[in-house]
């Protein structure tokens, strides 16, 4: 059983799941910052740029803000993951002056389109990369060097793209940027979920500032959305608290699922909601739907999922 959020459109999903040019958060951190002064030196330049980070450092974000800072506001920012592209559909030579092509995960790219980028980026280079103003930024979770090493990616490749490399660090070494992140995130889910920003007691601020997120921006945004989907701070928080904990465990050794994360977290967080509204009305069934804005036989099914299953009988 997962949390019902409120009826959102895919458009406004996407949105929410992601930063974009024109919503990138300003980082406090000095680390985050050194990125960003770079990002700006990048304004005008449409060389290759190879995004290193692990996953849910905000990858995306930051090839999203080049875009941006380069002018391309109203160019086409398009985004490829090389896991699934085939020698057939991959191409970067037929695109439009002004747009950026983002490659997630450029060191699964197959050994055939490596070598029509690498042709692509040396084609652009020979006649000038003002010139034709596309841009290739690269993104990827693994150090490069042990595939070129092992021949699994190319290395004149690999030095055509790693020209600027940018590092982004992930959030356990910006913690400053933790509290500017949990506003924007707040913020952008009570506005897409029509609810009031949540005030962050001072002990759950604790517990977010000490925890070292080893899901990245991805946890955090799970979250912040948790708590503004459940409408209530202590109910998200009997949830969350475990689960925060698990994920450190996981860091520690264990294989880290997000989706698992987001999922047991929204489960936690229905559950007690739940248990909360029927017993303000006094396990009224119907006035409880009503309050949590779900149908009635919505609410039989989820009583049964929960283990209530004779009080969710028909």
């Amino acid at each position: 059983m997962e949390q019902d959020f409120p009826d959102l459109s895919a458009a406004e999903l996407e949105a929410a799941g992601s930063f974009n040019g024109a919503n990138f958060v300003e980082a406090v951190s000095p680390s985050m910052r050194a990125v960003e002064a770079v990002i700006r030196e990048l304004g005008h330049s449409f060389v290759p740029v190879l995004l290193v980070g692990e996953r849910g450092t905000g990858k995306h974000a930051v090839a999203q803000r080049i875009h941006y800072n380069s002018g391309g506001a109203d160019g086409a920012f398009q985004v490829k993951s090389c896991r699934s592209l085939s020698a057939e559909a991959f191409t970067v030579d037929a695109v439009a002056p002004g747009m950026t092509i983002y490659l997630e995960e450029i060191g699964d790219l197959i050994a055939e389109c490596q070598k029509k980028l690498l042709h692509a980026l040396s084609s652009q280079a020979t006649n000038g990369s003002s010139a034709k103003g596309v841009r290739v930024i690269c993104g990827s979770s693994r150090d490069l060097e042990p595939s070129v090493r092992e021949a699994r990616f190319r290395e004149d490749l690999y030095y055509q793209l790693s020209g600027v490399c940018l590092r982004i660090p992930p959030l356990r070494q910006r913690k400053e940027d933790v509290q500017h992140l949990m506003t924007f995130f707040l913020a952008r889910y009570a506005q897409l979920f029509h609810r009031p920003v949540p005030a962050l007691s001072s002990s759950t601020q604790k517990l977010f500032s000490e925890h070292s997120w080893p899901g990245n921006l991805d946890e955090l945004e799970s979250a912040m959305r948790t708590i503004v989907a459940a409408g209530d701070e202590s109910v998200a928080m009997t949830g969350l608290r475990s689960i925060l904990v698990r994920s450190e465990r996981k860091r520690n050794g264990e294989k880290a699922s997000l989706k698992e994360v987001a999922r047991a977290a929204s489960r936690e967080a229905e559950k007690e909601l739940i248990l909360k509204v029927l017993t303000r009305t006094r396990w009224n069934r119907r006035r409880a739907a009503e309050e949590l804005q779900i149908s009635y036989k919505a609410l039989l099914y989820k009583l049964k999922q929960i283990g209530y299953r004779e009080y969710g009988a028909s």
